[in-house]
């Protein structure tokens, strides 16, 4: 793409998010200023059901990082209604494939040869195009078979230019987070530049096939001794950044129920077993598959002649991962706050859940969560153990019920995506979502109890000692007691303690300044009544009293904001 064409694609991504931010401003924030929040709530549905819908015709036309940025909102089912993320969770199949002359030629320039000597044959037909690449079926040369030990292979490359359009495509998106960072209704609850920072490092090293390659090795050595799971081999002498030749394990797609019971295969047991690969890679790996969707995942079937030399010989087939450009690193804390999450829900411990989240990172630690703590204990109270099936037949009256009190409250709090939490949640959506396609009466609880049994049984052996160190602690402050004392009442005896109250003052502050604005815009409504009354007899002074108007309304409008900043 020439210079020109990406000014304007540049250009075209920012018009879509300013016009689209100024439309939340109004609806969101403006008007439930003035006491219109239900005239705002009325369409709020078919609003952002026609926002994405036109931002899926964007991604579409544009390709590149907009299909990538759908992805991400697709699998957002935590925070966008199930409309928004239906319209937009078929993205990656919309994507037009590339000229094979254009990735005949990159793929000859990367290889340093031509590409009918590098491999016998190359199917023009792609198996796959995606945002960044496309995939065609292939074979080795015999000299590469020879050394190799495989003959079929797939073919990835990268489409032509992709390099240039991430660019672009990111400026436009910090930009855009930059315009989101200065509305504190987003700032105090979310750091949109750290999440699109995230969101650059993954897309970047998506487009390193390298690093893809590199990726894939790792994961097939986690799994090494584990039969549940494999991965193609890398031929890294047909490998570079932008081309990458693997082996060809097509076989049979996650989500083709049909195909499965064809071979034998009962869909419920592999969603139950997918929910555990999947759990094994997140809490215990440290190292996880973030976009397990039904085209990276295939169950192949295990050969007879295979099980017999398997210790596990009843096994009849096994999950194979394709696709490692997209890989999510978990720390060791994150992941013990994780464990702690899961041993919680497990229980039905409401409280419990809530320190989980805390300790992970969601939660400041300044967040009052007493309200939340009740509203989760209520949650398992009454949907708790409830599988997909069953929680359908709840009247949706009761979930919307629910869904009011729960947004209020989180609303309420202040929060934080921890680094690499966008991965995560993107990794156990699909996982929630693939498994519940698979069998319509999974429950998640019962992939979650087992695994969560086994983490309390390995944490259990950390209890002597937790319980040692916190009776130390506890010695320890009780050593200190007596002098402590002694230096408070010394304090108190010469007249040295001040007592102060920052919250009451911030809230006899706040109280002021909502004072203020009340009366702004009660001055605001009696100039611009006056002036719309008096301006058919007297045009020049009505004109003046309704733009003099003007000035109490942006107080009304911006005093909160620019007095939270002081």
């Amino acid at each position: 793409m020439t210079d020109r064409e990406m000014r304007a694609r540049y250009r075209r991504i920012l018009r879509f998010a300013a016009r689209y931010l100024v439309e939340a401003w109004w609806f969101e924030l403006t008007l439930p200023r003035f006491g219109l929040s239900r005239l705002s709530a009325r369409n709020r549905t078919a609003r952002l059901l026609r926002i994405a819908r036109n931002f899926h015709g964007l991604a579409v036309e544009l390709g590149g990082l907009m299909i990538k940025v759908g992805q991400y909102m697709s699998s957002r089912l935590d925070v966008l209604p199930p409309e928004i993320t239906k319209e937009l969770e078929g993205l990656q199949d919309e994507v037009p494939a590339v000229e094979f002359s254009a990735i005949r030629e990159l793929a000859s320039r990367e290889l340093g040869v031509p590409l009918e000597v590098a491999f016998s044959f190359v199917d023009e037909v792609p198996l796959a195009a995606a945002s960044l690449g496309q995939a065609h079926r292939a074979r080795l040369s015999d000299a590469d078979a020879a050394q190799s030990g495989l003959r079929d292979v797939v073919l990835k490359v990268q489409r032509p230019g992709i390099d240039q359009i991430v660019e672009v495509d990111l400026r436009a998106l910090r930009k855009v987070a930059g315009w989101l960072s200065r509305v504190r209704l987003v700032s105090d609850r979310v750091d949109m530049f750290s999440l699109v920072e995230e969101f650059a490092v993954t897309s970047l090293e998506e487009i390193d096939y390298l690093q893809e390659g590199a990726n894939s090795e790792r994961f097939a050595a986690m799994f090494s001794d584990d039969t549940r799971v494999a991965v193609p081999e890398v031929v890294w002498e047909r490998t570079t950044r932008r081309v990458l030749t693997l082996q060809d394990v097509t076989a049979i797609k996650i989500s083709d129920t049909d195909g499965l019971r064809a071979a034998g295969i009962e869909p419920a047991v592999v969603a139950q077993e997918f929910a555990a690969v999947m759990f094994d890679q997140l809490f215990a790996d440290g190292f996880f598959h973030a976009d397990p969707h039904p085209g990276n995942v295939f169950i192949t079937p295990i050969p007879v002649e295979e099980r017999a030399g398997t210790d596990a010989a009843a096994r009849t087939w096994r999950f194979t991962f394709i696709d490692f450009g997209m890989m999510g690193e978990v720390p060791e804390g994150l992941r013990r706050g994780l464990r702690r999450l899961l041993i919680a829900a497990a229980s039905r411990d409401g409280k419990g859940l809530v320190d989980g989240i805390r300790d992970v990172g969601v939660l400041l630690p300044n967040a009052d969560t007493a309200e939340l703590e009740r509203a989760m204990t209520q949650l398992f109270a009454r949907f708790g153990g409830m599988g997909f099936a069953e929680l359908q037949e709840v009247d949706p009256r009761e979930f919307r019920a629910f869904a009011i009190e729960f947004g209020d409250i989180v609303r309420s709090l202040p929060f934080q995506l921890p680094e690499n939490f966008l991965l995560i949640i993107r990794a156990m959506s699909l996982t929630s979502g693939m498994s519940s396609t698979l069998d319509p009466k999974f429950n998640i609880w019962d992939a979650v109890e087992p695994y969560a049994n086994r983490l309390i049984r390995e944490e259990s052996g950390n209890v002597v000692q937790a319980f040692a160190k916190e009776a130390l602690s506890t010695l320890q402050v009780a050593a200190r007691l007596p002098k402590r004392l002694d230096a408070f009442m010394l304090r108190v005896e010469d007249g040295r303690i001040a007592v102060q109250t920052p919250g009451l003052d911030r809230r006899v502050a706040a109280l002021d300044r909502l004072g203020r604005r009340i009366l702004s815009g009660v001055i605001f409504a009696a100039l611009l009544i006056g002036g719309a009354v008096l301006r058919p007899d007297d045009l020049v002074f009505g004109s003046v009293l309704m733009g003099v108007s003007v000035l109490p309304l942006l107080h009304v409008l911006f005093g909160g904001i620019l007095s939270g900043r002081r």
